[in-house]
């Protein structure tokens, strides 16, 4: 087909028409790493595997549409200096949307991922469905300045699951089961007339921290006023066929243990929860070990990352109680280099806010798994 070099350019750009946006994916995504020095469109077409001539009408129609600038010349082997391209992050941006138990964080991200404004507020998923709507809707409203309206990709929600991704649609949320059925995409969506996409605060979390460079296969834990655990598999969000993968708080290791907010008895977030709550944080690390050294032992994966407003209230005893029980894990087994490397997540209490803005930014860049 024309403009395409063909199935051999391996990862590059695909060979078919209908996959125009893919190849469209591909360049912006080699602009926005690019940073402010910029790309040259020959640059793009070695990189993706397009021809110059596909890569020029990309670039023309993205600049045509405010996505991508010039960003200069630079010097050539031969011939006049090369026109070098930019994203332009203020070209697009989301509203990313953290709806804890108790409370409401919100950020507004350019394309760039950089957060240009930011708001919290004392709306929980205790208010109820009217409260929390409304809450919700009024905060992003507040964080939309005039020049941002008009760039608007939509609103990411993350929230405590089980939920369904697909479908927008809440099931029992631990410790709220009035949720339960609850459309909050659909109704979201039609109180603030932009689209909505609703995913776990875990999941949103992980894929804000793959967007921003954590390669590889990794946990993140997060622990707050609940603990689950957001899986990245391959580099992409690995969510599972009902939006249930992750629920990692819920697995219970002690049979007769106290009664989680689930039913469940000796769950794993109600053991660690009960010790941060009596302030034996030692304790609380030692249970998240165990979980998480169930993970690593089921998954094989690259590297935990803990994260959460508890965690951030004793960063260095978590990672170090959960690497004291990794690392003797792996050295019953005999694994070499030691065990699953654990520290904690970059991006701090904002993290899923941010991560839950990516669900709207990161597909613009071929990240589907948004």
């Amino acid at each position: 087909m024309a403009g395409i070099r063909g199935a051999a350019a391996g990862p590059g750009g695909a060979n078919l028409l209908a996959l125009r946006s893919h190849n469209t994916a591909l360049v912006l995504d080699l602009l926005r790493t690019a940073g402010a020095e910029g790309i040259s469109r020959l640059e793009l077409a070695e990189r993706t595997g397009l021809t110059p001539q596909a890569v020029s009408k990309i670039t023309a129609r993205l600049r045509e549409e405010g996505l991508a600038a010039a960003a200069g010349r630079r010097a050539s082997t031969g011939g006049k200096p090369r026109t070098v391209l930019r994203l332009v992050p203020e070209a697009g941006h989301a509203v990313g949307v953290h709806l804890d138990r108790d409370e409401l964080r919100a950020v507004l991200v350019d394309l760039d991922g950089t957060v240009v404004a930011e708001s919290r507020g004392a709306v929980g998923l205790g208010a109820g469905a009217d409260a929390v709507v409304e809450g919700t809707a009024r905060q992003v409203e507040a964080l939309l300045p005039e020049t941002a309206r008009g760039s608007l990709l939509g609103v990411g929600v993350a929230l405590p699951g089980p939920l369904d991704h697909t479908r927008g649609m809440l099931h029992r949320v631990t410790g709220f089961p009035e949720w339960d059925g609850f459309p909050l995409r659909d109704v979201l969506a039609g109180r603030l007339g932009l689209p909505v996409v609703v995913d776990k605060d875990t999941n949103a979390a992980a894929l804000g921290l793959a967007v921003a460079g954590e390669g590889g296969s990794f946990a993140y834990l997060h622990l707050g006023t609940g603990l689950g655990a957001g899986l990245v598999i391959g580099g992409s969000v690995h969510r599972g066929a009902r939006t249930g993968a992750g629920e990692f708080g819920h697995q219970v290791i002690q049979l007769d243990g106290p009664v989680c907010g689930c039913g469940n008895r000796g769950c794993v977030e109600v053991l660690c929860l009960s010790a941060v709550g009596r302030g034996d944080v030692p304790e609380a690390a030692r249970v998240l070990g165990a979980g998480a050294a169930n993970l690593v032992g089921l998954l094989d994966i690259d590297l935990v990352l803990l994260g959460g407003r508890t965690v951030a209230s004793a960063p260095e005893e978590f990672v170090a109680g959960v690497g004291a029980v990794l690392g003797e894990r792996a050295r019953r087994e005999g694994a070499g280099g030691g065990g699953v490397p654990v520290r904690v997540a970059s991006g701090g209490e904002w993290g899923v806010a941010v991560g839950a803005a990516q669900l709207l930014v990161a597909p613009l860049f071929g990240r589907e798994d948004g």
